[in-house]
């Protein structure tokens, strides 16, 4: 007879890859089902886009093996449940990501736009504010120029914002609240309240992830945001350039101070290369090469990707598509596994945080 106590030792043998502990430990394992040599049990992994999924499961199906029976037939279902990060106020949004960039040009808000749409992709429900108050773009990016959020009454009667929802995405940008053609001249305090409002005044109902695409620089709203709310963690884009770099170091020195203290959860370089359409084979480096992954290298952080410079990415932009939604492109798919290498650093940081405390086995 094989018991639940024999699956869950052999199982205690498989190592969750990225966090370094085992299956057991970290509560992955659920709902062992024991039919005399047929073995079912779940492995609840900490993110639908994780990387891992084919790995962790033939690891569990070896162990079995090994440890219990070569003729066990084994049945697994992989499913997920979103990390939440530690001490978050708001119980609807489990993780916050914000994406950020030293200086502008740089290809923030398409990463952030591709980066929420691959996450969408994985099953994740997420939202994406654009609290970029000086220059909005995600409503041009999603095709909603001129769109306008509705209102309804709370649970405690007052109104709250109702997100625009487009391709499975819920999404808020100060861009929805003002004229186009218009300046905003915003002050301190201003900025201060209306980024706040994105947050706090706004239905997103329940969220695995909320993306923030931040203005660029080091500003009142990226101090408004890091205290206020808990963030799990800042990505930083740059483009491989040396004035770019400069300023990516002064974005990723912000987010260290002890004042601040956001864990970052890795690097994108946008623009590494440039490919011709006539030749797929050949990268031009036209603005450097490797300042990405050696600024990732400087600060001890993942480099989470190279974005190419191809013509297709502002195209899409432009025409309300982001390119991560057409699949059988390059850039789309490179987009997808820089999404998957986020939630993946968001999941290491939040077990790292709940676990801090207790000892390696």
């Amino acid at each position: 007879m094989i018991t639940r106590e024999q699956v869950l030792s052999a199982l205690s043998h498989v190592e969750e890859p990225d966090l370094k502990r085992d299956l057991v430990t970290l509560n992955m394992i659920e709902d062992v089902k024991i039919e005399g040599h047929n073995i079912s049990f779940s492995v609840i992994l900490t993110t639908p886009a994780c990387p891992l999924k084919s790995l962790i499961e033939n690891a569990c199906r070896n162990a079995i093996a090994h440890f219990i029976s070569k003729d066990a037939v084994v049945n697994i279902n992989m499913t997920s449940r979103v990390t939440t990060q530690k001490n978050q106020p708001l119980s609807n949004i489990r993780n916050i990501i914000v994406v950020a960039s030293g200086k502008g040009g740089v290809g923030k808000s398409t990463v952030s736009a591709n980066l929420a749409l691959g996450l969408v992709s994985t099953g994740a429900k997420v939202g994406l504010i654009d609290a970029d108050i000086y220059g909005p773009s995600i409503p041009i990016m999603f095709g909603l120029e001129g769109a306008k959020p509705k209102s309804v009454a709370g649970a405690d009667g007052k109104p709250r914002i109702v997100p625009i929802e487009k391709y499975g995405l819920k999404l808020l940008s100060i861009g929805f609240f003002t004229d186009p053609e218009q300046p905003v001249p915003w002050r301190g305090p201003m900025v201060s309240t209306a980024v706040k409002q994105l947050f706090n005044d706004a239905d997103w109902g329940e969220l695995d992830y909320l993306i923030v695409d931040l203005p660029p620089g080091t500003g009142d709203i990226h101090i408004t945001l890091t205290q206020s709310f808990p963030v799990a963690g800042a990505v930083i884009v740059t483009t491989p350039q040396n004035v770019a770099l400069a300023d990516a170091k002064k974005g990723i020195g912000m987010f260290m101070m002890n004042a601040i203290n956001v864990p970052l959860l890795g690097i994108i370089e946008n623009m590494s290369y440039f490919t011709p359409a006539e030749l797929p084979e050949n990268k031009y480096y036209i603005f450097g090469e490797g300042g990405g992954k050696r600024l990732a290298e400087r600060f001890d952080a993942p480099f989470l990707g190279e974005i190419p410079l191809v013509k297709s990415i502002s195209d899409s932009g432009d025409m309300g598509e982001p390119v991560i939604l057409q699949k059988d492109n390059p850039t789309g798919v490179a987009f997808m596994e820089i999404a998957k290498r986020v939630a993946q650093q968001v999941s290491i940081q939040n077990v790292a945080g709940k676990h801090a405390a207790e000892p390696v086995s």
